[in-house]
């Protein structure tokens, strides 16, 4: 059967979509796995934070690609492409069913599309890293900007790795457009792509509720029992949503309700990200996550699928 990816901004349901498609594909006598395409769920520890499913929540559908990095480890999109695409194939070969899912855009964009990652340069990286810390995520967001207005456009101002990634691809193939994905993707496979969609007014709801319960069963705690792993050294994990905050509530660089606060504007901004990087998406099934009755035909028409 066709890969199957399922995407959306945080807190629109994919994972309980997945494990109900599970079920549903089930009852026809296929069997599936999920590949996770979250790049923090890719860290050991990161759970609450992220969201990410326990073991004894998965309803006994396979979960790959989940707590394999170390806080420590730099998180590739081009590492993740490899490794994803070999769990695809190898559930595949198995006669079951992938199930892509995750709101990671640019992971999810690498596997299913025949997208090609630039190499890197250490003494460049070096460099822009050091640029980053020195001058500032926003010189090097206004350095892009001359350089790549369009790929400028389309990144987080305040996501300083990405930016110098932008930047070193740049400079390594001396083409502005190798920075961004092509406009027309080639798929790398067939596959569908199920977007889960939420109006604004009640996703922003739905994600302020998640952030307060984030903090009230243990983030800090969490981020706390993260530090002995090296958390505070990680180039990925340590800047991630709510962990970055739970790290300065840690500090005393900011008090509970403002790493709260914080926690909850910065992840709204991401979700109006993801929800403009997956309209970009050629024949998606674009779903309305609050619509049972809706949901529950999507369903039906996924299992039915050869």
């Amino acid at each position: 059967m066709t890969l199957i990816a399922i995407v959306g901004a945080t807190g629109t349901g994919k994972s309980g979509f997945a494990l109900d498609l599970a079920d549903a594909l089930s009852r026809t006598g296929r069997a599936a796995e999920v590949v996770n395409a979250d790049a923090m769920q890719l860290y050991r520890g990161m759970d609450i934070g992220t969201a990410k499913l326990g073991p004894g929540e998965r309803r006994g559908v396979p979960h790959r690609l989940l707590d394999v990095l170390d806080v420590t480890d730099e998180a590739s999109a081009a590492v993740y492409q490899a490794a994803a695409r070999s769990e695809i194939e190898r559930i595949e070969t198995a006669g079951s069913v992938a199930l892509l899912v995750g709101g990671s855009g640019l992971y999810v964009s690498g596997v299913i599309h025949d997208f090609r990652f630039p190499g890197t340069d250490p003494a460049i990286r070096a460099r822009l890293e050091t640029e980053l810390a020195t001058l500032g995520a926003g010189a090097l967001h206004a350095r892009l900007r001359e350089i790549d207005p369009e790929t400028a456009a389309s990144a987080d101002p305040a996501n300083g790795r990405r930016l110098v990634r932008a930047l070193e691809v740049i400079e390594l193939t001396g083409e502005p457009k190798a920075a961004r994905l092509p406009d027309e993707p080639v798929p790398w496979r067939p596959h569908h792509v199920v977007h889960l969609h939420s109006d604004r007014p009640s996703l922003v709801e739905r994600l302020n509720r998640r952030v307060e319960a984030m903090w009230a069963t243990g983030l800090v705690d969490e981020v706390s029992g993260l530090l002995p792993a090296g958390l505070e050294r990680g180039v990925t994990a340590r800047r991630a949503i709510g962990y970055a905050q739970a790290l300065a509530q840690l500090d005393g660089r900011m008090t509970r309700s403002e790493a709260i606060a914080e926690t909850q504007q910065l992840t709204r901004i991401y979700a109006r990200r993801q929800v403009s990087w997956f309209k970009r998406y050629p024949s998606q099934v674009v779903l309305d996550a609050t619509d049972p009755a809706a949901r529950a035909g999507e369903l039906r028409r996924l299992a039915a699928l050869d």
